[in-house]
């Protein structure tokens, strides 16, 4: 944006803070840069729920090589691993199990994004 129309934009639209000096607003900018923002926020948590997706992705890709339905994850899979996780690591396997979506519309669209993109890749490597 221009200088002067940036100019006119400060004076018309913030007439109020038109004569405070340049501390006041890099003081602004400051409590702005440290407010936490959305993204800030969720990456923790969007970090775990990448672990449970690529195990998801991981798990698919297995029930494919294998060939057996798609419901095997959710009626095998998922009990199994959480008989590891409450066995094993004396851990209650619910917070994990809700992070692993396994049901047989999400492996299928898993399997066919997966073959998507080798197909994609194939058709990179032959140009």
């Amino acid at each position: 944006m221009k200088l002067s129309r940036l100019q006119d934009h400060f004076n018309k639209m913030h007439p109020v803070k038109k004569n405070k000096n340049v501390a006041y607003f890099q003081d602004l900018k400051n409590k702005h840069n440290a407010q936490p923002s959305v993204s800030k926020l969720f990456s923790v948590a969007a970090k775990q729920d990448d672990d449970g997706l690529r195990a998801s992705y991981n798990i698919s890709l297995l029930i494919a090589q294998t060939g057996k339905p798609h419901t095997i994850g959710e009626t095998l899979i998922l009990p199994a691993i959480k008989e590891v996780i409450t066995t094993v690591l004396h851990k209650t396997a619910a917070d994990i199990i809700r992070k692993i979506p396994l049901s047989n519309s999400s492996v299928q669209r898993r399997i066919d994004e997966m073959a998507e993109n080798i197909e994609v890749i194939v058709q990179s490597s032959e140009d």
